[in-house]
């Protein structure tokens, strides 16, 4: 099967590459490389799946260190639009550095490869600043969604998914969530785009047949996470012997799911299209365990072996109060069930961290 999967370079679709590749799949993987954390570490993703970077990697850190996170270090390489590599490790893996908000590149790829299924990954992440920066949301998560869904109707697909997010079920008190509860309260423009991915995604399926499904994230963590989230924020902070902001007062749960079982639900979910009268899908894809925001901090800890300093502060705008995955659906129609329990999560991302930030 050769797969897309857009947003190559991030936290998940980097895992995921691997992950696909390492079972015989060949990968034509994209990204933009944007700033909204450093491409830096987008960048050391992209080594670590075997790719030779342009001209400039010799005078580049050979790790990523701590000045990734504070703007420091050393510049970072400017990729041209259209590069396209081959991983010198994965034979079946290939990168290209394109943007989905690019309608013509899009085209042209889709023309030229040929997709058995797409994974669209690539978004304008984070919740908070989709309150701060609105229309980066719009144009990735809304046209360059349309982009993708326009290609796949041109030049189809045996199977569209996507990311979705839970951010959908808004400020719902019910839990956990399900998918059938009501998603139509959300409470930040990126949970809107969301929701909108999902609508758009069904009226694809609905008047041209495309095999969609749509994923609903919980709270991912693990190595080579992004920076703007939690774990790597406090983890950065205990270090540097700085307090972390524990927002709400420690009074919010999150369903926090191992990358690595992420990647292998999504694995699974790719190989097995919807079908019927409107061939479109959408699942939670969680560990079913919230944990207290104060739980998870004392897990942190413990494996630092340093206690963290805290900053007790109000709700966010955007934020909601508890995340929880009902991923009963998931489990039933793809044999999914997440394995890896929360101590051991975070032993493993404390391992990597001490290894690169440095």
């Amino acid at each position: 099967m050769k797969v897309l999967i857009t947003g190559v370079a991030g936290f998940i679709g980097s895992r995921l590459a691997e992950m696909l590749c390492a079972q015989g799949d060949t990968v034509v993987g994209i990204d933009n490389m944007n700033s909204y954390y450093d491409p830096r570490l987008k960048e050391a993703r992209l080594r670590r799946l075997g790719f030779i970077l342009p001209e400039g990697l010799d005078s580049r850190c050979e790790r990523i260190c701590a000045g990734t996170l504070k703007g420091e270090c050393v510049e970072s390489l400017d990729i041209p639009d259209g590069t396209r590599l081959q991983s010198q490790s994965v034979p079946n893996l290939t990168f290209v550095k394109a943007d989905i908000c690019d309608a013509e590149a899009m085209e042209r790829l889709f023309a030229e490869e040929k997709f058995d299924a797409v994974m669209n990954l690539a978004a304008q992440a984070g919740v908070r600043y989709s309150i701060e920066n609105p229309m980066a949301y719009i144009e990735s998560n809304i046209v360059g969604f349309v982009n993708l869904l326009e290609c796949a109707r041109r030049h189809p697909v045996s199977h569209f998914v996507y990311a979705s997010s839970s951010s959908v079920y808004g400020g719902n008190t019910k839990t956990p969530f399900a998918e059938e509860d009501r998603v139509d309260a959300p409470v930040s423009i990126y949970a809107a785009t969301k929701k909108s991915n999902e609508l758009m995604a069904n009226v694809y399926s609905k008047l041209y047949g495309i095999p969609t499904t749509g994923l609903r994230f919980f709270t991912v963590y693990g190595p080579w996470g992004r920076p703007d989230m939690a774990p790597m924020l406090f983890t950065d902070a205990i270090l540097e012997g700085k307090p972390i902001k524990v927002f709400n007062y420690g009074n919010l749960s999150r369903d926090f799911t191992y990358v690595d079982d992420i990647v292998e639900g999504v694995v699974r979910v790719i190989a097995k299209a919807p079908a019927g009268e409107i061939p479109a899908e959408v699942y939670n894809i969680g560990g079913g365990h919230p944990m207290q925001l104060t739980d998870f901090i004392s897990t942190l800890e413990k494996s630092l072996g340093i206690e963290a300093k805290k900053e007790m502060l109000p709700m966010q705008a955007g934020d909601v109060h508890t995340t929880y995955a009902d991923t009963t659906k998931l489990e039933r129609d793809m044999g999914y069930r997440p394995r890896v329990e929360l101590p051991e999560g975070v032993g493993k991302f404390v391992e990597w961290y001490r290894g690169y930030f440095k």
